[in-house]
């Protein structure tokens, strides 16, 4: 597994645990962390998925984050419209 850069550090997190009806369910997250010197830094959370305890058994329950894999789609849209203006102001200079 190749090492991180220092000051960056990526780590799986359980949330408050909710107890209803002898069900158990704990929220999971990503963590990903930037530190940047002393007093600055980057923080982001992503959810990853729920561990649901019944009867003694644990099901871990993904979760499928709909608004990072729309972020990650607009910026693929923006940077390809990017690209084609550049060519395209490029091909109208040369004319």
């Amino acid at each position: 597994m190749a090492s991180l850069p220092e000051g960056l550090n990526v780590e799986t997190t359980l949330g408050e645990a909710v107890t209803a009806q002898g069900v158990t369910v704990t929220p999971q997250a990503q963590v990903v962390s930037l530190r940047l010197g002393q007093n600055a830094g980057f923080v982001w959370n992503r959810p990853t998925a729920v561990l649901v305890e019944r009867g003694g058994q644990v099901e871990r329950i993904p979760i499928v984050d709909v608004t990072l894999w729309a972020q990650v789609g607009l910026a693929l849209l923006a940077a390809a419209t990017a690209i084609l203006m550049i060519v395209s102001l490029k091909r109208s200079r040369e004319e």
